[in-house]
């Protein structure tokens, strides 16, 4: 099944899983190790994922945030309290296709999701494993489909600030590769 056949609840769970693995991975020690995100460590990866989508997401819907431990007190606990509340909103038809307003207009939640937070899950599961010494293969359809679908917004993303300049890499690199050089990464 490539990822155009998934929706973006079954794309979410996959990935999601992809990234709790590396979570739940994490050993004690290794929180406060330094990750590829400049001024970030392990936690603050966990923390920038936790603490932007829930608030995006569910509150496009009108859905109370979770409760869950800090990002401090419990890293793991709360990307499970994150996660398990955009399974729910994602897995439920009538949210899922709920309106939202977004700057790019109007659009079902499930594509917000689709649009802003697949590809964010994606690449900071690599900026977790490289942060704390865990495999850095990550889903290789999903590599290359959000590359393909980045390329054309080049000069947009990298001047709205949502990305460093791009790392040069061999013109045979795999779609990984490309994709996390294209974030200003260096794989």
């Amino acid at each position: 099944m490539t990822t155009t056949e998934r929706t973006t609840a079954q794309r979410w769970q996959r990935l999601a899983d992809d990234f709790g693995r590396r979570v739940d991975a994490v050993p004690a020690d290794r929180w406060d190790a330094p990750a590829p995100c400049e001024g970030w460590v392990a936690r603050d990866v966990v923390r920038h994922v936790v603490d932007w989508m829930p608030s995006l997401y569910l509150g496009a819907v009108g859905v109370p945030l979770p409760e869950g431990p800090s990002v401090d007190d419990d890293p793991a606990g709360a990307w499970r309290a994150a996660d398990a509340a955009i399974r729910s909103v994602l897995e439920e038809p009538a949210t899922a296709h709920q309106q939202t307003s977004t700057r790019a207009g109007e659009m079902p939640l499930e594509d917000l999701v689709a649009m802003t937070g697949l590809m964010d899950l994606l690449v900071h599961a690599w900026d977790l494993a490289r942060a704390t010494g865990q495999d850095e293969r990550l889903d290789a359809a999903e590599a290359s489909g959000f590359l393909a679908g980045i390329e054309p917004w080049d000069a947009a993303l990298r001047s709205s600030g949502h990305y460093g300049a791009r790392v040069p890499v061999p013109d045979d690199a795999d779609d990984q590769t490309k994709l996390l050089a294209f974030t200003g990464r260096r794989p």
